[in-house]
């Protein structure tokens, strides 16, 4: 099965004319956190995707934009490891309540809601805040890994590797309560998440087939756990063999043509682990153009969604065109 096909297959599901909607009110948002996971300048991403041109370009593409700026998230001045193991629980659960009651507030007054991290372990946060005012929401999870892995069966101890645990309802009797965790409430449930695992695979599970609901994409440049190392080195750990530019970009644009986007995260570039300015600044570049694409913006031979195609001039009226111009 390709990833054209399938992604296609899934998005026609989701698509009904009456909830399709041009995307013009978007509300930016900075996280620049890196808490959840060890290494040292991801805090950096929102600054470097801002100065890729990040705002300039949404506002091209005719968004009505608003900027909710960086946020400054209240420091926890001693966050010990729960269970000897897992790394600034009670950071991570604050940053997150703060983060999410901004995202319901950019929601609620009605705009598409972007939030540039930081790790990753801010789509608590995010997905939290949205499905207040979306709770039959979608959740497209663009990510090689699928962050589900929970307190007891992670072996790093980070928690940007297991968001998706503390928002499925199905694994709450599997998830110990966390220090810093107790206002999360599960919102999700599994047929409603999307994984999009590799360049030629989508695990759809049994989400097809459901009604459209509002979606959100937790899009994240971390690992290269979406794209080639070529194409975004200034990341965490890179894997060899992800997305192309052209795959990557397929699927924020067949995203962008169900008219459904609600919310989108693009987290984990780290401007500190490029081995020079060049790599840096092609990382933060890659990541403008997915969130651009999610909102608009068409690759030189991408193919555009007509609601209704254009019918040619009847034979008299292209007779009295021709004579006019003559």
């Amino acid at each position: 099965m390709s990833l054209s096909s399938s992604l296609s297959r899934f998005l026609r599901t989701r698509v009904h004319s009456i909830l399709k909607k041009s995307v013009h009110s978007v509300a930016v948002i900075g996280a620049p956190f890196s808490q959840g996971q060890k290494r040292k300048g991801v805090e950096y991403g929102p600054a470097a995707i801002r100065e890729a041109g990040l705002m300039k370009r949404l506002s091209n593409l005719g968004c009505r934009l608003k900027d909710f700026g960086d946020l400054s998230f209240t420091p926890v001045p001693k966050d010990d490891l729960y269970k000897n193991l897992i790394v600034n629980p009670r950071s991570v659960g604050l940053a997150n309540q703060e983060l999410a009651e901004v995202v319901s507030r950019a929601v609620s007054s009605g705009y598409s809601c972007v939030t540039v991290g930081g790790d990753h372990s801010l789509a608590i946060g995010t997905i939290s805040g949205h499905a207040r005012h979306c709770p039959d929401l979608c959740v497209i999870w663009v990510d090689a890994h699928a962050d589900i892995n929970t307190p007891l069966t992670t072996s790093s101890g980070n928690l940007h590797g297991q968001p998706v645990s503390f928002l499925l309802r199905e694994l709450q009797d599997k998830v110990p309560q966390l220090p810093g965790f107790s206002w999360i409430k599960p919102c999700i449930s599994s047929p409603s998440i999307v994984y999009i695992v590799d360049t030629l695979r989508l695990s759809f599970g049994s989400s097809t087939g459901q009604t459209p609901s509002p979606t959100h994409i937790s899009f994240k440049i971390f690992d290269i756990d979406a794209f080639d190392p070529t194409l975004a080195p200034a990341t965490g750990t890179p894997v060899v063999g992800g997305l192309t530019y052209r795959e990557g970009m397929y699927i924020t644009e067949e995203i962008h043509n169900t008219g459904l986007l609600s919310a989108l995260d693009l987290v984990e570039v780290n401007p500190q682990l490029a081995a020079s300015e060049e790599e840096a600044k092609a990382t933060a570049s890659l990541a403008v153009d997915v969130i651009a694409s999610s909102f608009g913006q068409t690759r030189e031979g991408g193919h555009i969604v007509y609601d209704q195609l254009p019918t040619p001039s009847s034979p008299d009226e292209s007779e009295r065109e021709e004579r006019a111009r003559i």
